[in-house]
């Protein structure tokens, strides 16, 4: 069985951290298995926990009145999954759910912050890495919302 630690390494998204900064950063993950339809985070709910997906599939989704949950992504093996944990009220923004059996690394978020805190290079060295993720969600949030409403009012 592989060690939280190795684990990280293998997260593409922590690639070029330092010894130090992978073992701050392991402190704060555990390993975790989520069933097919499995809730991995719920809107408005507290961003205490975010994840890099190992293996699996998760869909990020939105609610829709009178349309039900809309997938606006799917994300799968070494993407992350989490980044309302960085910004203050720290608030889930969307619905995350298993698409088929999902291993993934969960970080306890109040962990990491405080480790970012007191170690401000990691918390630069993790804002560099989580700004594309943020950047990259909302782009694709708004082609799938043009994609939904694009239709209204069309012939």
């Amino acid at each position: 069985m592989q060690r939280i630690e190795d684990l990280v390494r293998e997260v593409p998204a922590f690639a070029g951290l330092s010894e130090d900064q992978f073992a701050l950063i392991a402190g704060c993950g555990r390993n975790q298995v989520f069933e097919p339809g499995e809730q991995l985070m719920r809107e408005g709910d507290a961003a205490d926990v975010f994840y890099a997906i190992r293996s699996g599939s998760v869909a990020m989704e939105i609610f829709a009145p009178q349309r039900g949950a809309i997938t606006v992504e799917t994300i799968g093996p070494g993407d992350l999954l989490g980044w309302s944990w960085l910004v203050p009220p720290y608030r889930v923004h969307l619905d995350a759910r298993a698409m088929e059996e999902t291993h993934a690394i969960s970080f306890d978020a109040a962990c990491l912050r405080g480790k970012c805190e007191d170690d401000p290079a990691l918390g630069y060295e993790l804002m560099k890495r989580f700004v594309p993720v943020i950047v990259a969600r909302l782009a694709a949030t708004r082609v799938r919302l043009l994609d939904v409403y694009g239709h209204v009012g069309s012939a």
